[in-house]
């Protein structure tokens, strides 16, 4: 079963080690970002509840909000700490749900019943890694600095790493290649990028979940 070699692979990913964070240089300049606010309390910012919009990140949200709640100790507490540098690409309520259809074969109406379809079927600790793997800890990556990155490996929190692939930097089109080989790699979403700008934690939304084992 699909799950089931889901569960064991991520088991086995905590422990894989991953490349280390290659960026290029913006073009322009700019001071660095000093702002101390967290990601954590802009995913929260418009309530713990999930809705009717599939195009946020309430489900990453609940996510984060779970895996504490079992395991107050985890890395996933980074994102509430406004004063350590990272970058998020944050999969959108869609890709949540197209994620629990993949591993369900069935298809969820809500956001609440996705997420519950999701951490049912894998369990908490593979969320945790799920989440990890979507974090790059240590650097604040605008969009900018991304559209001039072609090719960089971007180390996570999980220890696994995605390469940057800019398919168009003049209509920001950037895939993130993960390391699933056999599904659809996600894609930056436009309207989306800069999430906290200005901050030392900054977040781009993405079009699909990252995969960190090859299922």
């Amino acid at each position: 079963m699909r799950t089931r070699r889901l569960v064991s692979a991520l088991a086995a990913a905590t422990l894989a080690g991953g490349a280390a964070v290659a960026l290029a240089p913006s073009a322009t300049a700019a001071p660095p970002p000093s702002g101390t606010t967290s990601l954590a309390s802009v995913l929260a910012a418009d309530g713990s509840g999930f809705d009717r919009s599939w195009y946020d990140f309430d489900v990453v949200d609940n996510a984060v909000a779970a895996v504490l709640a079992a395991k107050p100790g985890s890395p996933v507490a980074v994102l509430a700490d406004g004063t350590v540098p990272l970058t998020a690409f944050l999969p959108n309520d869609r890709a949540f749900q197209l994620l629990a259809f993949d591993l369900t074969h069935r298809w969820y109406g809500s956001e609440q019943k996705a997420f519950e379809a999701i951490a049912g079927a894998v369990g908490i600790d593979a969320v945790e890694t799920v989440l990890l793997y979507h974090v790059v800890p240590g650097a604040t990556i605008d969009s900018g600095t991304a559209l001039a990155s072609d090719g960089a490996a971007l180390t996570t929190a999980q220890g696994g790493s995605f390469t940057v692939d800019v398919l168009s930097r003049h209509l920001a089109l950037v895939r993130l290649k993960d390391a699933d080989r056999n599904d659809g790699d996600p894609f930056l979403v436009r309207s989306k990028l800069d999430l906290n700008a200005g901050n030392v934690q900054i977040a781009h939304g993405i079009s699909a979940v990252l995969r960190p084992v090859d299922l």
